[in-house]
């Protein structure tokens, strides 16, 4: 790998069987779409270029590939024309070039690695990544003899020998950068799909008298993703590489089946997961955080030794930070809580600041939507909102005020204040027994009258 190498990403598939207008390298895995996993893994290998091969029309698709550029496959005519579309953008380039699929995300750096690596070493013109496949019917087969692969050839194509050859073809191939206009150049479409195979590059190569390897991966990372049922399977293999990662980075996961990671989900050391936790994009969680159960969190970082959950929200923008205490079926968005701040019970808080060692109140509601706007709630520190609190932005809560259960406030509180926002309680002794029986003869009466539409 001493030499740059460039990578052609082929994603110019229709993708028919996702049943879907997304394209299907755009259908998201682990938070991101799965295109991105491909670029992700692929620059790890830090090529000189990428390039993406592309179908008309698919402007989106250019954009998830930005900041590399893109060429357009004009007709779907096989991976062996897409490939070819991509030469003017290779132009000059000597090393070797590596050609992978959009809608392969799990094909890991260390396996391209490996295969250029030893493409490199035996200067090979092609090499193709394999696997040993527990059911080899669906995959063309490489044939390999004496440490070369000869050819590769469609399930369909193979004669009874061939057909029990269980290594399979990947489809993530490395060519000389050198030969590989040649190459190309030669492929036919002389096949009953009138299609021209990359495949075929092989053959091409060693009729000329150049050496071909296969390398061996691990089946899982080759999965083919064309219908919402492999996504699926795909989805599930890349959370159990995320989870691992994770614990083994030291993240303590009580049912880690049931967490799911985003792929940029950044754990510090000590961190505790209860079971049925969900963690979106654009999340980060400090040393010894305990998130407990049927958490969700996105869009978030949480501080060194905060307590969260279980059933708590917290939505992008807000930042919670050291020793804070977010409880059962408490939501935050866009709000920023300071160290040893408070939120036990029930609360809703939006747009909010909330000072440090301050206590929020079970049912108490930052309310920042006025139907047209969202506005800030500013709570100080050591400040103190009793339950049942509606707190009506834009508002301010001084420093070390008290907010009284039941308020509605509506007006800032200054430091140190105590704040009444409720209506004052009339207690008349002695009537609730004449109230009950007003009430019961009521309810008799309503029941007594006929209903409306019926005999």
């Amino acid at each position: 790998m001493t030499s740059p190498i460039a990578v052609v990403v082929l994603a110019a598939g229709a993708g028919t069987r996702m049943k879907s207008t997304l394209p299907k390298v755009l259908h998201p895995m682990a938070g991101w779409p799965m295109l991105r996993h491909v670029l992700d893994n692929v620059g790890r290998l830090k090529p000189s270029c990428i390039v993406g091969v592309i179908s008309p029309g698919a402007s989106a698709v250019t954009a998830a590939f930005a900041p590399h550029p893109t060429v357009v496959q004009k007709r779907p005519v096989g991976t062996g024309d897409a490939a070819k579309a991509a030469l003017g953008a290779l132009k000059g380039h000597r090393g070797l070039v590596l050609v992978v699929f959009g809608d392969a995300p799990l094909v890991t750096a260390a396996s391209m690695k490996k295969l250029i690596a030893a493409c490199a070493r035996t200067k090979a013109v092609v090499g193709v990544l394999g696997f040993k496949a527990a059911d080899p019917s669906p995959y063309g087969r490489l044939i390999v003899r004496d440490g070369v692969l000869e050819k590769i050839v469609e399930s369909k194509d193979a004669n009874a020998t061939e057909k029990a050859v269980d290594f399979c073809n990947s489809g993530v191939m490395c060519l000389d950068g050198g030969l590989i206009a040649e190459l190309l150049g030669e492929i036919r479409n002389d096949n009953a799909k009138r299609e021209f195979y990359l495949t075929d590059a092989v053959g091409l190569a060693r009729a000329a008298g150049h050496k071909a390897i296969a390398i061996e991966g691990e089946e899982e990372e080759f999965q083919g993703i064309n219908s919402r049922v492999e996504l699926a399977v795909a989805e599930r293999v890349l959370q159990e590489r995320l989870r691992t990662a994770a614990m083994t980075a030291g993240v303590t996961m009580t049912d880690p089946a049931s967490v799911w990671l985003c792929a940029d989900t950044k754990f510090a050391t000590d961190v505790s997961i209860g079971p049925n936790v969900r963690f979106g994009p654009g999340v980060s969680v400090a040393a010894g955080v305990q998130i407990k159960a049927f958490c969700d969190i996105e869009g978030a970082r949480i501080g060194r030794g905060a307590l969260i959950g279980p059933f708590a929200r917290i939505r992008p923008g807000s930042d919670v930070g050291e020793d804070v205490h977010i409880g059962n079926f408490v939501e935050l968005k866009a709000t920023r809580m300071a160290r040893g701040a408070k939120a036990n019970h029930l609360a809703y808080l939006g747009d909010s600041d909330i000072g440090a060692r301050s206590n929020i109140g079970a049912g108490t509601i930052a309310v920042n939507y006025d139907g047209y706007g969202k506005h800030r709630t500013i709570i100080g520190a050591e400040a103190f909102v009793g339950s049942n609190s509606s707190l009506i932005a834009p508002v301010r809560i001084g420093r070390g005020a008290n907010v009284t259960a039941g308020s509605v406030v509506t007006e800032d509180v200054p430091a140190g204040a105590v704040a009444f926002g409720r209506a004052r309680q009339v207690t008349k002794k002695g009537q609730a027994p004449a109230l009950r029986a007003k009430l019961k003869a009521r309810a008799v009466a309503n029941k007594a009258r006929p209903q409306r539409g019926k005999k």
